[in-house]
């Protein structure tokens, strides 16, 4: 999994992990995952930083996804852009 400093050149389909229920997210995120093509982005917005799913995710995906914070920490949602490579 890649953290890169690039600028955005993708469009990130919206995925708002706080309207579902905490049992199914991490099934509805990888299968939201697994529909994107290369190229594409989901912009994951969530009440806290995700780190066990990060974990998780670079097992599931190794380095095929980048994962780009556009906000974290302080005051409001962790807002974070999944970018398939």
């Amino acid at each position: 999994m890649n953290t890169p400093a690039q600028a955005q050149t993708y469009t990130p389909y919206p995925f708002d992990a706080r309207a579902i229920a905490h049992r199914f997210r991490h099934s509805a995120i990888f299968g939201a995952l697994d529909a994107l093509q290369a190229g594409e982005a989901m912009r994951f917005v969530n009440d806290h930083d995700p780190i066990p799913l990060l974990h998780q995710m670079q097992q599931r995906y190794g380095d095929r996804i980048d994962v780009i914070y556009q906000q974290r920490g302080g005051e409001g949602p962790v807002v974070i852009d999944f970018v398939v490579t």
